[in-house]
């Protein structure tokens, strides 16, 4: 088992930056993902980043303002986010690759452990 704790959220204006945090029990060398949701749409990829954290993977909406990084150190991963959009309003969740690997496509059931998320509010 893999527990998963997020945090960092909060409300924010329109511009600003937010860290999220990943924390993981036990190691942590492995593909980790976030993903984020608004109350009645699909869930969304948003970034990727591989065990070693040479190789990431950005959503669209998100490239060229949010960075996935970690410290296997600290079995953390993160999730630096500028430039924010009302739009990226969402509870935001980390979530472990542990059994199969991840091709860092943003493939939702590649992942077997998942957070309990954090809200991320960005006003106008």
């Amino acid at each position: 088992q893999v527990q998963l704790v997020e945090s960092g959220g909060g409300l924010v204006q329109a511009g600003g930056s937010l860290r999220l945090s990943c924390a993981a029990s036990g190691r942590s060398n492995y593909a980790m993902g976030w993903f984020r949701r608004v109350p009645g749409k699909e869930r969304e990829f948003v970034a990727a980043i591989s065990g070693s954290g040479l190789n990431t993977n950005y959503a669209d909406s998100v490239k060229g303002r949010f960075t996935i990084s970690r410290d296997n150190a600290k079995n953390t991963v993160y999730l630096q986010m500028h430039s924010l959009k009302p739009e990226d309003t969402a509870v935001y969740y980390c979530a472990a690759a542990v059994s199969r690997g991840s091709s860092l496509r943003g493939i939702a059931q590649e992942y077997d452990f998942w957070g309990q998320g954090t809200q991320v509010t960005v006003s106008s």
